[in-house]
């Protein structure tokens, strides 16, 4: 929102500074986003006269001129084709920086001739784009030789933007900006002009009506209009043009410059119809299928039947809140002109602009929710504009509906202030403050009755009361008062699912993982490759079509993150993630999962580049040792879970495998990526990705969270090789825990150091070689002690693989 001091002061009576006035804006609640002082920019600039412009000896396009500046004649070199005796302009002496140039000016020889200054174009000045020539001031001007130029022409008034939050739609006006800053204390607020206020001079030639049925009745409660003839429409006078450019807008004609003016003047959007265009009478109606509307940017957009539109007897005339029409809109030649000012549902002009795509100053305001009881006041204000500058003959105000009339009313115990804030103040400064702001209060003690003007939408309860006060009485005010702090040692305020989190995200971040952050939403076709895209998983208001489902996993974000890096040179890289995955629209269908994808030469996994040239690409490995890294820092025992086939089929697989705790508990997956999804993210060699859900982890038995102690032996471990023939069916997991079990006392470890298979073991069959390590705990093993071990090895790893030991 912008606007400029002088028309500030318009609404409100002050002698407040700028910088109080900036300062009052902040605490009202208007962030203020920038401040432009033409005035401060072109301070040096003056007002001067040509004396005398005689042609350059040596150049035939330039002159050299005798300038008045008022302190005594300088003279220039001046090229522009306009340079003559007489003319009244804008000088700038050495010394002076000139904004459009971006330079200071000193003295200069030009062809040979001394020049002293400069006269000076628009563009020069960065009041517009126009250098053909120098500044042509009025002969009028010529009795302020010598003062500042921004003074004299009235330019000098200092812009001032603020950001208006979505609750404050008051402050998309003028007055409304003035109102508060009148109830901080900073001036008076000036009395409301009503605009006009006689009787029409005849009856209405355009009639309103509204054409809704009851259950869309709110689409447009109320409709006001007046119509004026014999207008004569040209420029805008150059004070309100003034405004307007500065607060980034183009001045059209007097008629359309009006209700941009009263726009911005009292947050009042109005239109303005040619009513010789107008064929019968003005109806608001939803829209109809098939309709069409040319609007005021040039573009036609379609209508369908959610939309509210003002129309004819023939055609649709606008977009209800949002734009008016191209063919019935007002021109230099318009002579009869139907002034309107309506109410339309904030949410209806909303979707209507969404669908659309249309941005307009009207939108903004309607769909923010702006004072439903304007519309007699805006069409009068407007029609007072409109004689005064354009002529003509009103007619008698027509409107159709009633304007809504949203009074919320609130007992209200000032007492309340004290207690939600910690700021004492006298009950007269509250209702005071109160009432400044446009509130009517009535009532005296704890039980005051507090009734909120119509144009705050955003007050609904005693607290929304207590901020108002609380904004004016200055938040610097509250006291600062310490929390009561219980004494000892605070009590943990990490959840055990956060703590579990947290434990996740350090493991996999030490192992070389950089955590990456990615959308909860992704795209159809990524949903659907990864096990999701289901109907109550698609989002009915998506950010754009890229992300327009709740991800079933992380592992897409994480492969559409990997490609990103690698296409900027970083190959070799290792990313993980922990958040929120979906199965389904119940509670139960969320969880919390862990992931992580490496990609490239597993130098993240410590075995990239060596020396010695030995380079290994990323495999289920280390996928595996990431996941398992998880589950042993969650407090799980890594040797304890099963490692199944029947991962996902975004997985290898052959390259591949399932973590679960007994039949029924899956914790996660791992392995290398399918080729058709190295192919689909357009992913160069192999990558490795796991999934671990957390929750789905057991809990630790141990009831301390400290690690157990650690237990050393000094007795030498025994090491000894085991080959099985087994069926090549058989899994390795299975071989291991059934040699793990043998004897849990003695032995430490298992490990698969060899596979092989030939036509010497038989089709179908395949040999198996593992170490096991036994650890004596109180003596050193016999050789009789050391067989005893490895016949139960054999025997255990035989009932449970049918394996026999390979001779």
């Amino acid at each position: 929102m912008k606007f400029t001091l002088g028309w500030l002061k318009d609404h409100l009576e002050t002698e407040a500074p700028l910088d109080a006035i900036l300062d009052g804006l902040i605490q009202c609640g208007f962030e203020v986003e920038g401040v432009e002082n033409p005035g401060e920019t072109l301070k040096d600039f003056t007002i001067a006269r040509v004396l005398e412009a005689e042609q350059h000896p040596d150049a035939d396009k330039l002159r050299v001129c005798k300038v008045d500046t008022g302190k005594g004649t300088a003279q220039v070199v001046c090229g522009a084709p306009n340079a003559r005796k007489g003319l009244i302009g804008v000088f700038a002496a050495p010394g002076v920086y000139v904004p459009g140039s971006d330079f200071t000016l000193g003295k200069a020889k030009i062809g040979g001739v001394e020049s002293m200054g400069m006269l000076c174009s628009e563009r020069e000045l960065e009041l517009s784009d126009e250098h053909d020539g120098i500044i042509e001031l009025p002969q009028s001007a010529g009795d302020h030789i010598g003062e500042r130029y921004a003074d004299v022409m009235g330019i000098g008034d200092p812009v001032i933007d603020i950001a208006i939050t979505p609750n404050r739609p008051d402050g998309l006006g003028v007055r409304g900006i003035a109102r508060d800053l009148a109830a901080l204390g900073l001036g008076k607020l000036k009395k409301e002009d009503l605009g006009f206020a006689g009787k029409g001079k005849f009856g209405s030639p355009v009639a309103i009506e509204l054409k809704f049925d009851k259950k869309n009745a709110d689409a447009c409660p109320v409709f006001a209009g007046r119509y004026i003839r014999g207008v004569r429409n040209g420029p805008s006078p150059d004070w309100m043009q003034r405004r307007l450019r500065a607060i980034g807008l183009r001045p059209i004609n007097a008629l359309v410059d009006v209700t941009n003016y009263v726009s911005y003047d009292r947050c009042r959007p109005l239109h303005v119809y040619d009513a010789d265009k107008i064929a019968g009478n003005i109806h608001a109606r939803l829209g109809k299928k098939g309709e069409s509307l040319l609007a005021l940017d040039g573009k036609t957009y379609d209508v369908d039947g959610e939309a509210c539109v003002i129309a004819d007897d023939k055609r649709v005339l606008g977009l209800g809140g949002i734009m008016g029409g191209e063919e019935s809109g007002s021109t230099e030649e318009t002579v009869n002109v139907f002034v309107e000012a309506a109410y339309f549902d904030p949410i209806r002009t909303a979707t209507t602009g969404r669908k659309t795509g249309i941005n307009s100053d009207a939108r903004y305001r309607f769909e923010r929710g702006i004072d439903p009881q304007t519309e007699r006041l805006g069409v009068n204000i407007a029609t007072k504009m409109i004689l005064d500058m354009c002529g003509g003959e009103p007619a008698e105000l027509v409107i159709a509906g009633e304007e809504p009339n949203p009074r919320t009313v609130i007992t209200f115990d000032p007492a309340r202030v004290e207690k939600l804030t910690g700021l004492k103040l006298k009950n007269a400064d509250i209702t005071g403050t109160l009432k400044k702001l446009g509130f009517a209060v009535e009532g005296t003690g704890d039980a005051l009755t507090v009734t909120a003007p119509t144009w705050r939408p955003d007050i609904h309860g005693a607290a929304d009361l207590v901020e108002e006060v609380i904004r004016i009485a200055g938040v610097d005010n509250v006291p600062v008062t310490p929390m009561h702090r219980a004494p000892g040692v605070s009590k943990p305020v990490m959840t055990d699912g956060q703590k579990r989190l947290s434990r996740t995200r350090r493991v996999l971040a030490g192992r070389g993982l950089v955590e990456a952050v990615t959308w909860s939403f992704i795209p159809r076709p990524d949903a659907e490759l990864f096990g999701g895209g289901q109907q109550e998983l698609e989002l009915s208001n998506p950010i754009s079509s890229e992300m327009s489902f709740m991800r079933p996993s992380l592992i897409p974000g994480l492969a559409a993150a990997a490609r990103q890096n690698a296409n900027r040179g970083f190959g070799d890289l290792a990313l993980f993630e922990a958040g929120q995955v979906y199965s389904g629209d119940q509670p139960d269908d969320q969880r919390i999962a862990a992931s992580g994808i490496r990609l490239g030469t597993s130098r993240l996994a410590g075995r990239g580049r060596h020396w010695s040239g030995e380079t290994k690409s990323v495999d289920l490995f280390d996928a595996k040792a990431d996941a398992l890294a998880v589950i042993g820092a969650l407090g799980f025992d890594p040797a304890k879970v099963q490692i199944v086939r029947g991962a996902e089929g975004w997985f290898h697989p052959g390259r591949s495998g399932v973590i679960r705790v007994g039949p029924k508990n899956i914790i996660g997956s791992f392995g290398e990526l399918h080729p058709q999804i190295l192919k689909t993210y357009d992913l160069d060699g192999p990558a490795a990705a796991f999934e671990i859900f957390i929750e789905a982890i057991p809990q630790s038995r141990r009831k301390s969270s400290q690690k157990p102690p650690l237990e050393l032996n000094d007795l030498q471990p025994v090491n000894r090789d085991f080959a099985f023939v087994l069926d090549e069916d058989v899994l390795a997991g299975d071989v291991i825990r059934a040699a793990q079990g043998a004897d849990k006392a003695l032995i430490s470890g298992v490990s698969v150091f060899d596979i092989f298979q030939g036509p010497s073991l038989g089709e179908g069959r395949k040999s198996m070689a593992i170490e096991i390590t036994l650890q004596p705990q109180d003596k050193t093993l016999t050789d009789e002690q050391i067989d005893a071990v490895a016949s139960k090895i054999v025997a255990a790893v035989k009932k449970a693989t049918g394996g026999e030991i390979r001779a």
